[in-house]
């Protein structure tokens, strides 16, 4: 059992930003952070069983419900501006209330991007970063995971659209992240007509998320 807490804080143009604490112990000096994708959010299967593996190792795991495809953002076109904000200001109110020692950060997709802004905090210094299908075609997020000094691990397959070879080589040529390149997996890391062999590769990929 876990306990689990919900709020809100003010984002980018003063939208609500929804997150969520699941935690196991009161106490817990260690926190995963959660960004999620745009459309792929996390109840979402990497992530739920993310969530899992963290809860299961006494890890606070926060959840970042930012809702980019909320009508509310009709006609938006700053959603990359607006991540960076939503996460960092759901993590100032996190971290004004409660004191942690070891984080994780867990970025699928567009977050990513924030995620690629977040690990330029001291805070986070000494945080795992796991990279799931990041957007490599971005010039931030690359550059982010290209130069990163954080403990990564970064898996991707070569039928997403965000993959490329040339970009992915410059981030597997860091000694700092172990990258994996999964293949005939599309963006959700998933073969888009085979399920069985689909959940074949989510077992493989939250084993490696555990041992990492």
């Amino acid at each position: 059992m876990f306990n689990s807490e919900s709020n809100t804080v003010k984002g980018y143009k003063n939208l609500d930003i929804p997150f969520t604490i699941l935690s196991k112990e009161s106490n817990s000096k260690n926190l995963a952070i959660i960004l999620p994708g745009m459309g792929y959010t996390s109840q979402a299967p990497l992530l739920h069983y993310s969530t899992g593996v963290f809860i299961n190792k006494s890890f606070d795991v926060l959840h970042v419900n930012y809702q980019y495809n909320n009508k509310a953002y009709d006609g938006f076109n700053e959603i990359s501006k607006a991540i960076k904000v939503d996460v960092k200001n759901v993590i100032d109110f996190v971290l004004t209330n409660k004191t942690y020692e070891n984080f994780y950060l867990i970025g699928k997709s567009v977050g990513t991007i924030a995620m690629s802004s977040e690990l330029t905090r001291e805070t986070f210094k000494n945080a795992k970063a796991i990279w799931l299908t990041p957007l490599i075609q971005r010039e931030d997020v690359l550059h982010a995971m290209v130069k990163s000094k954080n403990k990564g691990l970064c898996m991707i397959g070569d039928k997403d659209p965000c993959y490329s070879e040339e970009r992915y080589v410059k981030v597997a040529e860091n000694s700092n992240i172990t990258s994996k390149l999964i293949p005939n997996v599309n963006h959700s890391l998933e073969y888009g007509e085979n399920a069985v062999e689909s959940i074949g590769v989510l077992k493989n990929v939250i084993n490696e998320i555990a041992q990492f």
